[in-house]
């Protein structure tokens, strides 16, 4: 009795742009590595400190603290009708989801050199996960605000429901500054050093201590070529409601400015991805 082998034979289809045509599908094929790599680093961050996550609640707050103390107490700069420690933690949250993003993404890449170097997987991964870690702080820090709007019995008007939409526009500003720096600092390492500066220039140059309203009026839509501009105003306007007013062309000039970083972003992330894993 003769037996007979089958043998099934599998071909191998070596496309060229294969890779290219599929990437943002694989970006969705690859989503546990990103909660992985978001989860790692939400657990890393405060690891074997002694106050943990209360540090994302520490910073802010102090921070917060001296500059109502400076501009508030010292300086006596309007404060739109609302409390001013309110005022200047509505640009504390989304100016620290910002800055925080921006340090994050410089590093993410140079941090994950060995997956990089040696497993197949979008790139874009790893510097949007830094930034969803970001977001996490930022939603922690929400806290405080919640906290010193029951302390000031400080009630929101309808304009708080708008809220999510700046918070958008805040992801999308952070996301597309971060892809920049994530890929320059890929080639050009001098970036570790320049990116503090940027976060600690930045933060004094934009209206997080005080309203951008002092600033003249014929240099408010030259003022909001800083994109960040828009995003704090915005913040303000839903969460103050009241005396709080958005002025609009500026507002739609850093809009637009944000999402040309963010395609410009994704843009030059995209074509120099494929030599990440040569240089780092």
């Amino acid at each position: 009795m003769s037996s007979t082998k089958i043998v099934s034979k599998q071909e191998l289809v070596i496309e060229a742009g294969r890779t290219e045509q599929q990437y943002w599908k694989d970006i969705w094929r690859y989503r546990e590595l990103f909660y992985f790599l978001a989860w790692r680093d939400i657990l890393v961050r405060y690891k074997q400190t002694a106050i943990g996550i209360a540090w994302a609640l520490i910073r802010p707050f102090l921070t917060m603290v001296v500059f109502t103390v400076v501009f508030g107490n010292l300086a006596k700069l309007p404060s739109q009708g609302a409390p001013y420690p309110i005022l200047v933690f509505s640009a504390m949250l989304p100016w620290q989801f910002f800055a925080n993003s921006l340090s994050e993404c410089s590093n993410s890449l140079i941090g994950n050199a060995n997956l990089i170097s040696k497993v197949y997987f979008p790139r874009l991964i790893v510097p949007t996960s830094a930034v969803v870690v970001s977001f996490v702080d930022f939603m922690i820090s929400g806290i405080i605000l919640l906290g010193l709007m029951a302390w000031y019995n400080f009630v929101p008007t309808w304009r708080i429901v708008t809220l999510p939409f700046f918070i958008a526009i805040a992801f999308a500003a952070s996301m597309g500054a971060g892809l920049w720096l994530a890929s320059l600092n890929v080639k050009y390492r001098d970036f570790r050093y320049i990116v503090p500066f940027i976060v600690q220039f930045g933060l004094y140059i934009s209206p997080v201590g005080f309203s951008s309203t002092i600033v003249p009026q014929k240099w408010r839509f030259l003022y909001s070529l800083n994109p960040i501009v828009g995003v704090i105003d915005g913040f303000r306007w839903a969460i103050l409601g009241g005396e709080s007013s958005l002025y609009l062309p500026g507002f739609v000039l850093s809009l637009g400015l944000v999402f040309v970083l963010l395609i410009s972003g994704v843009w030059y992330f995209r074509k120099t991805e494929r030599t990440f894993a040569d240089i780092i």
